[in-house]
């Protein structure tokens, strides 16, 4: 006999689902509690049982986001790819991710703004950079152990190129009709990995 699906889980993947479409649909400034509900067609008083309020939940939307963009990153096979290969194989993931993001950007960026003044999400925030870098940083080192990078400190480099996702973001908030996200993104890891590759 196979176990009981956990409802509370079901139930949690059902207002997270709903308070996306709402904070897409209205913005998170406009959205409220009461149109989440009507979303999920629970009352408020249950709704306010999963989540206490909407930062709670742009806190939940973005943990998912970012679990799930890891669980990716952490299955890619890299045994038999060089170092360039596998930072181009992680950008090509991350800028698929991307597109399938740019709809919640409002969302993205509402979550930045909090971490002006929520401490929680200032460490959700922390473990995110550094789990990033913890991905990155042996791959660069890899690349420079057999030559293939020149001798570089690994963490600035990593460093680097998450700024240069992150910042394409921003650009592309800034001025749609100038970025393309995914070109972009491309575009510059390939002048960063020029940078660091080794002379012959």
């Amino acid at each position: 006999m196979s176990p009981r699906p956990n409802v509370s889980d079901e139930r949690k993947i059902q207002i997270i689902n709903a308070a996306e479409d709402v904070f897409t649909q209205k913005g998170f400034d406009q959205a409220r509690m009461d149109d989440i509900a009507d979303k999920t067609g629970l009352s408020k008083g249950t709704l306010y049982l999963y989540f206490k309020s909407k930062d709670d939940l742009i806190i939940a939307i973005l943990d998912r986001m970012i679990q799930r963009e890891f669980k990716q990153l952490e299955t890619l096979n890299q045994d038999e790819l060089s170092a360039t290969d596998t930072i181009w194989k992680l950008t090509d993931l991350l800028a698929k991710d991307v597109l399938g993001w740019l709809r919640l950007i409002p969302i993205v960026y509402q979550f930045l703004a909090l971490a002006f003044r929520n401490k929680y999400v200032q460490l959700a925030l922390k473990k995110y950079i550094n789990r990033y870098l913890d991905i990155l940083i042996p791959i660069i080192q890899r690349g420079v152990e057999t030559g293939e990078f020149r001798q570089v400190d690994t963490r600035e480099v990593a460093i680097a190129m998450g700024a240069m996702i992150e910042g394409t973001l921003l650009l592309w908030v800034y001025d749609r009709s100038m970025i393309e996200p995914e070109k972009h993104i491309h575009s510059g890891m390939k002048l960063l990995l020029e940078g660091v590759q080794a002379r012959v």
